[in-house]
């Protein structure tokens, strides 16, 4: 009985949908690309509420906040925070004018101070251009390749991605193991391009002295230990002014352009702030919601360096 009562109220919620879009455009007579972007905000809310089993017609005030408190956690910036809260708060207020419920639970959900500042956001082709940046006549030129996809493809704090082993990486798998804050360990998905990219490492890396203790490291220094935060600080800060960008960026960059671009490509919320091993309030229940395989068909289907391969090798 659930199961139908679930199924009739997607039906319900999706006739709902069509009835809002028809009132921004007849009634708001909102522009085109404006109804779009009301449209691509409101599917962000509707692909969480589908993890949470959940819908327009029954979510609370208290699911929305987690909700909204997800997508800070992922590092989308305060004004697409804004952004996405309007259009939400309008598609409520739209619900309670059609008597489709008598409650708004958005009503005394508050937006975001635009004050804040988080990094920036890279463009896939501006990453693009950073890797191509790297000196091909450097020694360590396949490593900082590796690295940055890396960092790129699988949303990686920049210690993390200097802490990584060579024994945690699971590419048949598909995984790699990562320790995060609190020495906390998770598995995630790992890219076909980025496994490529440090299969080709892995083979100058045997060439190169690697000192006593640094034998399990991936990544290592010149001169043999392992690559330090502030080594892929300033190999980033390079790059990028090699490759003509002027944003302020860091390593972090890197980590907000991955979730932005999962969620921008449709990835589903909680997949992301698993992912990103992410623990606040909000966020620590996906651990117990969420599988492995889940997560790799999340960055697999929807990271734009995913898309590009398969197009690539069809």
């Amino acid at each position: 009985m659930k199961t139908e009562a679930h199924s009739v109220n997607k039906e319900k919620q999706a006739l709902i949908i069509r009835k809002y879009m028809q009132y921004l455009k007849l009634e708001k007579s909102l522009s085109p690309n404006t109804q779009e972007a009301y449209k691509l905000d409101l599917e962000k809310l509707l692909r969480y509420l589908e993890s949470e089993q959940t819908g327009v017609l029954e979510v609370n005030m208290q699911q929305l906040q987690t909700f909204f408190a997800g997508l800070h956690d992922i590092g989308i910036v305060p004004r697409s925070q804004a952004r996405i809260l309007s259009g939400v708060k309008s598609f409520f207020h739209f619900m309670v004018l059609a008597d489709y419920r008598d409650d708004d639970p958005s009503e005394l959900i508050e937006g975001p101070k635009i004050g804040l500042r988080l990094p920036e956001v890279l463009t896939v082709e501006e990453i693009d251009r950073i890797i191509a940046a790297v000196d091909c006549d450097k020694p360590e030129a396949q490593r900082n390749r590796a690295m940055l996809e890396t960092l790129y493809s699988c949303g990686l704090r920049v210690s993390e991605l200097c802490g990584l082993k060579v024994s945690e990486l699971y590419f048949k798998q598909g995984f790699i193991k990562v320790e995060g804050k609190g020495s906390k360990q998770r598995l995630v998905p790992i890219s076909p391009r980025a496994i490529k990219e440090i299969t080709y490492w892995m083979q100058e890396r045997n060439q190169w002295r690697i000192k006593p203790g640094h034998e399990d490291t991936l990544f290592l220094a010149r001169w043999g230990n392992g690559i330090s935060r502030i080594m892929v600080f300033h190999l980033i800060k390079e790059l990028a002014e090699r490759a003509g960008i002027t944003k302020n960026i860091s390593p972090h960059t890197f980590r907000h352009s991955f979730a932005t671009h999962l969620l921008e490509g449709g990835a589903n919320l909680r997949a992301i702030q698993c992912m990103m091993g992410h623990e606040s309030i909000a966020t620590t229940e996906i651990y117990t919601h969420i599988d492995r395989q889940m997560l790799r068909s999340e960055i697999i289907e929807h990271h734009p360096r995913n898309i590009k391969y398969r197009n690539e090798h069809k």
